[in-house]
């Protein structure tokens, strides 16, 4: 079963039959949300209240997720001002997160005999979409 949220800024898809977490999965549908420009910065996200309600999920999943993209650096959260996308801008942090998740995902692939290669293409084709969306499919 899968809900979907809409109104705000938010479109959230959340699959109750899968395996990830889902203050993950809420989690994730917002960073891709940041990434392709879906929600801007210094847009209000909705309140965990509201979010849970309109999803129909615990308010405690819904703060946990925020609380994780706070510390991401990707909101801020302030009494009076709610949630707000904030994107700090510290690269060699980022990387550092990159680099730790990337670790795993590659040795899982090296696993699955997943070539140097077949990653890049994969890599590639991921910011192409990304390009695709920012520009509203303009180069495609």
């Amino acid at each position: 079963m899968t809900r979907r949220a809409f109104g705000w800024i938010m479109y959230i898809e959340i699959d109750f039959n899968s395996d990830e977490a889902i203050y993950l999965q809420l989690r994730n549908q917002i960073v891709l949300g940041i990434a392709t420009n879906r929600y801007q910065e210094g847009e209000s996200l909705p309140s965990v209240r509201q979010l849970a309600e309109h999803i129909g999920i615990n308010m405690h999943t819904v703060n946990k997720a925020y609380q994780m993209l706070r510390q991401e650096g990707f909101i801020r959260i302030g009494r009076r001002s709610g949630a707000v996308i904030f994107l700090e801008e510290d690269k060699k942090q980022a990387m550092e997160e990159l680099q730790k998740a990337l670790r795993v995902i590659l040795a899982k692939a090296a696993c699955k005999n997943i070539s140097r290669e077949e990653v890049h293409q994969v890599v590639d084709e991921m910011f192409d979409e990304y390009e695709q969306e920012l520009t509203g499919g303009a180069n495609a």
